[in-house]
């Protein structure tokens, strides 16, 4: 008989959250060290702009396409598959030697690492009732944080290792997408999920008409709902990326700040 873990969905929702401060880690790395990445790739601020711009670009056109490849092949497999594409894609950012080779890694960086946030809601989604939905995305949420908080003291050991391009630190990626395919399961098929938590979370959630008509695209756009959350997220987002990508490259530019203090600031 398998043993059943008492609270599932909080152990579920945890590793969620380890997976959400890898990915921020390597995202946040840049910003922090864009002073140094500056002298040392002879790269103006104008080319740092488009290194940003390539992450930001890539990020945005997968967002919506990461959630459908999820929606498709499931999370079990399609959260791993990320995590590990943009694992390998940071190893590669230790090669870098240009302007514009990083500006690429980037790029490819930003297609993978959208997964992030349609995963962990849809998580969320599986995973809790109701009522606790909001606690759980907060749970969620406290990854990017804490993922933005540990890449200032990754560069204690230079640049290339907030990317993790040493065995060490790739290892760590990888290990967690093989423990993500290795334990996660949907409520329903989850061998350790108690009968209690799993009737709590199935009553719980709204029920879903699976005979309803799919509204296309354009029914989406023309709702009132989607415009409420999408123009908070809009003006909200702006002031998230020049926080995480410009705020400390203008602490050493303007403020000069060397690089520990910017460490300690972020």
């Amino acid at each position: 008989m398998l043993r059943t873990v008492v609270g599932l969905r909080w152990w579920i929702i945890a590793l969620v959250c380890v997976g959400t401060i890898v990915n921020y880690l390597s995202r946040n790395a840049l910003g922090v060290m864009a002073a140094e990445l500056k002298t040392l790739m002879n790269m103006s601020t104008q080319q740092y702009s488009y290194v940003v711009g390539a992450f930001q670009i890539g990020y945005t056109i997968m967002q919506p396409v990461c959630g459908l490849i999820i929606d498709i092949i499931g999370l079990q497999i399609g959260f791993a598959l990320f995590a590990c594409l943009w694992s390998a894609t940071g190893i590669l950012h230790g090669l870098a030697g240009s302007w514009m080779s990083l500006a690429a890694l980037r790029g490819l960086m930003g297609l993978s690492e959208a997964v992030a946030i349609p995963a962990g809601m849809k998580v969320i989604a599986e995973w809790f009732p109701n009522r606790e939905k909001s606690v759980a995305v907060g749970y969620f949420n406290a990854g990017t944080s804490l993922g933005s908080l540990c890449a200032p003291p990754s560069l204690r050991y230079g640049w290339q290792s907030a990317f993790a391009p040493s065995p060490a630190r790739a290892m760590d990626f990888f290990i967690w997408a093989a423990f993500w395919y290795w334990l996660y399961r949907s409520p329903m098929e989850h061998p350790h999920i108690g009968l209690k938590e799993q009737t709590a979370i199935i009553e719980g959630q709204t029920p879903v008409n699976k005979h309803a008509e799919k509204k296309r695209i354009l029914e989406v756009l023309g709702t009132r709902h989607f415009w409420a959350i999408a123009q908070a997220r809009f003006f909200a987002e702006p002031a998230w990326q020049t926080l995480s990508f410009w705020i400390l490259l203008y602490l050493a530019a303007e403020r000069h700040m060397a690089i520990k203090q910017i460490a300690m600031f972020a």
